[in-house]
């Protein structure tokens, strides 16, 4: 036992630094999926016990504590990179596991609905350890194992998500909506511990003199209309998904004839699209290598409406999870392929830059959507989000196609 233990240790003192890292970011990336994922599908319903709320009031609510941590995330991100260029990534990790987990452990504390939209408000502001673990292994991986290596980091993150919900709403409803924050908290305190000691990183700061650093991340793009497009398309595409998680709980709850087991239950169709997305993603990539990746991207854009919009129509929380799961397959085919598209068609070194704006993009599409969602749910029903969701999914397909069109591209 002792000798295998030793071989152990030796098998990890031999492996490069990169791969050490890769090892522990995951664990990092799976506690930061897991814990949210755990505690934001009961949001909703955590807020409903704050108060007497009517429908409008709970879906506004709803829709602000979700969409808040995105805003302040979109208002911040670009200060933290510029900090990241001076400091490393590593930093950054630490920054984003440690507010969190204070952040999560107070939310679970909060009194009332007020304190905690102020401490979403906050957790968007110190959040991005996902984000931040891309960019470290990104800069170390050698490029014949990026893929391979990215693809790794995608299920600690995807794989969280997926047991989070389950395991929360079990936890929710045995011991009530605080304690899936409290064990958020927790996790991303073991995401600091991890990061700590398990993260090295040799950084070089960026010259802010160099030419560079001062050139137009657009300068030396070729087909300019695909890749605002496709930055367009990832704001949209972030809309439309996040528009169904304020109110996801609440529509299973109207469906269903008993509230028994209603945290679970939630959580379960909470999951559901993020198992058809682990499952599909790596087929529509491969497909995508084949066909050519704006195939795959009208395709799933198509599969979305066709989806979003029978799923307005559902009458038990059944039908409701299979369209959520055929969701899961559409998005397989959106938001990777989207940055597959701005890769192809961006310079190498202008690709950190493109990318930064496509995450603030992103974090303007998850404010938008579960604001409009609540708006829609609160003068409406929840149901007619789905077709809210539609018509941006329409959106959406509209400005690909023209892009694609108007820089001469099939």
């Amino acid at each position: 036992m002792y000798l295998y233990e030793m071989g152990g240790n030796n098998m990890m003192n031999n492996l490069p630094r990169w791969k050490k890292n890769t090892y522990a970011i995951w664990v990092g990336n799976f506690a930061t999926g897991a814990g949210a994922s755990m505690s934001l599908p009961f949001l909703p319903l955590f807020i409903s016990t704050m108060g007497n709320f009517s429908q409008w009031q709970l879906s506004l609510y709803s829709g602000i504590a979700f969409s808040i941590t995105f805003l302040s995330q979109a208002i911040v991100s670009p200060l933290w990179g510029r900090l990241a260029d001076r400091t490393g990534r590593k930093p950054m990790l630490l920054r984003a596991a440690i507010g969190m987990t204070i952040t999560a452990t107070l939310t679970g504390l909060s009194p009332n609905v007020w304190i905690l939209i102020l401490l979403r408000l906050i957790q968007g502001a110190f959040s991005g350890y996902i984000n931040n673990a891309y960019a470290l292994v990104a800069s170390e991986v050698p490029t014949n194992q990026s893929g391979k290596t990215m693809g790794m980091l995608t299920t600690g993150s995807v794989g969280g998500q997926l047991i989070g919900p389950i395991f929360g709403g079990i936890i929710a409803d045995a011991f009530g909506y605080r304690i899936p924050f409290f064990i958020f908290g927790f996790l991303m305190f073991l995401a600091t511990i991890i990061t700590v000691f398990g993260v090295t990183e040799k950084f070089t700061p960026i010259d802010r003199n160099s030419k560079l650093a001062k050139q137009s991340a657009f300068a030396g793009i070729k087909n300019i209309h695909i890749v605002w497009a496709m930055i367009i398309s990832s704001m949209l595409i972030q809309a439309a998904t996040n528009s169904i998680n304020p109110i996801i709980s609440l529509f299973v709850k109207e469906l269903l004839t008993s509230h028994s087991n209603l945290a679970l239950i939630s959580g379960i169709v909470a999951a559901l699209p993020g198992i058809a997305t682990l499952i599909a993603a790596p087929r529509l990539g491969d497909l995508g290598d084949h066909i050519g990746p704006q195939k795959v991207l009208v395709a799933g854009l198509i599969l979305s409406g066709a989806v979003f919009l029978p799923t307005f129509f559902v009458g038990t929380v059944m039908m409701l999870g299979v369209f959520r799961f055929l969701i899961g397959i559409a998005d397989a085919a959106l938001l990777p392929v989207t940055q597959t598209v701005m890769s192809v068609n961006t310079p190498h070194e202008a690709i950190s830059r493109i990318f930064s704006y496509n995450q603030s993009f992103q974090a303007i599409g998850s404010v938008l959507g579960p604001m409009l969602a609540s708006i829609v749910a609160g003068v409406l029903d929840y149901r007619y989000v789905f077709l809210m969701a539609t018509l941006l999914v329409i959106i959406n397909l509209i400005v690909v196609l023209w892009a694609y069109r108007k820089d001469g591209l099939k």
